[in-house]
């Protein structure tokens, strides 16, 4: 497991971004950065930057211009279409050169100190393509309340919802979302909860993909709760070392879970029709 990588997912919106930015200020880890996007095929430089970033001064000055990201340029690079498939991606859509380069590419970012690759992935969880290729890397799932989750996807630019579900990224919908969503008049706020059952199905059945005690889940919630409790947690169950330069990383962040912004974004009918599409998921993961 020493070198095995570490991948966050999640539905987007959930709190994974700052839960993986922290993370990456683990001294054993490496990410992936704007630098990987712009030259996937060249990994020795973004081991160039994973090298200057533990100098005094540039590294600082380095880790603020190239700080963590998804970095799906990279994906794209190695796996046509990883970015945006209409379907989650599983085991059989791996083909035997995204299986031969990606682990070459992501070993090639390793320092002597740093070993260990910490990705973060959201939207489709992508979970069995990502374990057939790695079957020892550790998944870590943040999840979040799906009414914070689908408020706040109609406040970002890149929500497709408003094209509606024939032209989104999230394939066509179940009869029973379909009727679902009529039954609300197309209400979009009803589209930007069903949108998070789909990938909550999603990560549901992916799971079933990953080895037993290779995947830990986690409440965003709980992570801006307790936050020492939470990555104590993640961090044993990677198998990395609490240091105590990490603490001190670590009490620099300011988490706010900001769970009930949904009520103030949402008039008191489009909460009722949130709450009634998402009631059964919501029970299901303790939000009721």
């Amino acid at each position: 497991m020493s070198d095995s990588p570490i991948i966050i997912v999640g539905v987007g919106r959930s709190g994974s971004t700052i839960f993986h930015q922290v993370m990456c200020g683990h001294p054993s880890v490496t990410w992936l950065s704007r630098f990987s996007d712009r030259y996937p095929s060249r990994p020795a430089r973004a081991h160039m930057l994973m090298r200057l970033i533990d100098m005094p001064v540039i590294g600082s000055l380095l880790s603020r211009q190239y700080d963590p990201g998804e970095s799906y340029g990279f994906w794209d690079y190695y796996y046509r279409g990883f970015s945006v498939p209409c379907r989650d991606l599983v085991a059989g859509d791996v083909t035997p050169s995204a299986a031969k380069q990606l682990p070459l590419a992501l070993a090639s970012l390793a320092t002597r100190k740093r070993t260990r690759p910490l990705l973060k992935i959201t939207g489709w969880p992508r979970l069995g393509y990502l374990a057939e290729i790695f079957p020892e890397a550790r998944f870590i799932h943040v999840l979040r309340d799906g009414r914070a989750v689908a408020s706040s996807f109609m406040q970002v630019d890149w929500w497709w919802g408003w094209r509606g579900p024939s032209n989104w990224r999230w394939g066509e919908l179940s009869s029973q979302y379909q009727e679902e969503w009529e039954r609300h008049s197309r209400s979009f706020v009803a589209l930007a909860g069903i949108q998070w059952k789909i990938l909550m199905d999603a990560s549901e059945s992916a799971k079933q993909s990953v080895p037993a005690g290779q995947l830990l889940e986690l409440r965003y919630e709980d992570v801006c709760g307790d936050p020492i409790a939470s990555y104590r947690q993640a961090l044993d169950f990677c198998g990395l070392p609490w240091t105590a330069g990490f603490e001190r990383h670590l009490g620099k962040q300011s988490f706010r879970s900001e769970n009930d912004k949904w009520r103030r974004d949402l008039t008191t009918g489009q909460q009722k029709i949130l709450e009634d599409v998402l009631r059964t998921h919501l029970s299901r993961y303790g939000y009721a």
